[in-house]
């Protein structure tokens, strides 16, 4: 007599393009318990608490007004200097916050991983939506300038239609970011020094990026370079965004598609990656 029906044979099925849709909505309480981990937890011991939302973006526009556009004279498309820079540290804090948090998901719940089992992916998807708080707080911020400016100062620029693209705007951020940090978060597993270059290769991505000159200016007086600027994806986001909101940016429909197409591709390849890497992380890390 054959025992063939006791017989268990335990495979993975899952492929990497497995997002696990079903299953991060089933832990969809899991996802809002570790968005409200990440807030509380950066804070508690702070004095100031929250309003470091506020304080980081609006030194961080002050010194740049200061440098960039005081002592440098750096061209802002006729834009007061305050409001430039802020719109462009708004979106490029969104990005640069996703993407340096999501490449270290791995190596900084490891002790997590190991124990319990849920969608991995609902940790890197915790950190875009948790980053999205902070990103909400300081387009506030951004709003309250442009009143300030419109209302008290009388400067001149004008919001048009592509503010209608907003959120189109912040879904590229985030998935570009998420994209890049779990591509990032998969190799630093088995290549540690990725993880003390993020920080560093993002502060120097910046500035090949249209946050402290607008497109025109680097095209105009660099143009040997301003191909490396122009093909960056972040660029088409934040001068559409800026285009939107205050009037001025290099805004094209090719260049947008460029960007989603971009983001596209690291995503796909990020989750092909991370969804690789998960099945086996806890013996490297």
């Amino acid at each position: 007599m054959h025992n063939d029906e006791h017989t268990w044979t335990i495979e993975a099925k899952a492929s990497l393009f497995d997002l696990k849709l079903n299953e991060i909505w089933a832990y969809r309480d899991l996802l809002w318990l570790l968005v409200r981990r990440d807030f509380v937890s950066f804070y508690k011991q702070t004095i100031l608490g929250p309003l470091w939302f506020f304080i980081q973006p609006l030194f961080t526009t002050i010194i740049f007004t200061f440098i960039f556009g005081n002592l440098a004279g750096i061209s802002t498309d006729g834009l007061p200097k305050p409001l430039f820079y802020m719109a462009g540290i708004t979106a490029w804090n969104y990005f640069a916050d996703c993407l340096t948090k999501t490449s270290t998901v791995f190596k900084d719940n490891a002790n997590i991983f190991g124990k319990v089992y849920f969608p991995r992916l609902i940790m890197p998807l915790s950190i875009v939506v948790s980053n999205l708080v902070r990103f909400g707080v300081q387009m506030i911020l951004f709003l309250l300038m442009m009143a300030y400016y419109h209302f008290v100062v009388g400067a001149s620029f004008n919001i048009t239609w592509a503010i209608t693209l907003f959120p189109v705007i912040v879904v590229l951020m985030a998935l570009l970011g998420l994209g890049a940090g779990m591509i990032i978060s998969a190799m630093t597993t088995k290549y540690r020094d990725l993880a003390f270059l993020v920080t560093f290769g993002v502060q120097l991505l910046m500035y090949a990026t249209t946050v402290i000159y607008p497109l025109s200016t680097a095209i105009e007086k660099y143009p040997k370079y301003a191909w490396i600027v122009k093909y960056n994806p972040m660029t088409p986001i934040i001068e559409t965004f800026r285009y939107g909101f205050l009037g001025e940016g290099s805004f094209s429909w090719g260049s947008l598609g460029y960007a989603t197409g971009v983001t596209v591709a690291l995503l796909i390849f990020g989750i092909v990656i991370f969804n690789k890497v998960e099945r086996n992380f806890v013996d490297t890390v």
